[in-house]
């Protein structure tokens, strides 16, 4: 294996968060990322990641209520409150960029 730097062992959440972000856009092909993430998560783990991204796009497209969403995704309110918040109000707008990229047909 060769790389630039040599790979060290860290705890630094901002390096570990970098090099994540580094590997999920190597997929060439919706299911290499299915894959990866298969592997890089447990099955519930993959679900709640996936709920989220479904009640972000649920709370940007439709006019549903909290309750609604919970009571159509089995999502808790809770969860649903959390992505709102990090939708409309946290600056790391992730989502936001995410959204807006796929509906602009690109991603990043």
């Amino acid at each position: 294996m060769s790389t630039t730097t040599t790979l060290r062992p860290t705890r630094d959440v901002d390096r570990l968060i970098d090099d994540l972000a580094n590997a999920l856009r190597t997929p060439s092909s919706g299911e290499a990322m299915r894959l990866l993430l298969r592997d890089l998560c447990t099955l519930a783990e993959l679900r709640a990641l996936a709920e989220r991204w479904h009640v972000a796009r649920l709370l940007d497209a439709t006019d549903l209520s909290y309750r609604d969403i919970h009571d159509a995704t089995g999502v808790s309110t809770t969860t649903i409150v959390r992505v709102a918040r990090f939708l409309r109000q946290e600056p790391h707008q992730g989502y936001r960029h995410a959204i807006d990229a796929l509906e602009g047909g690109h991603a990043g």
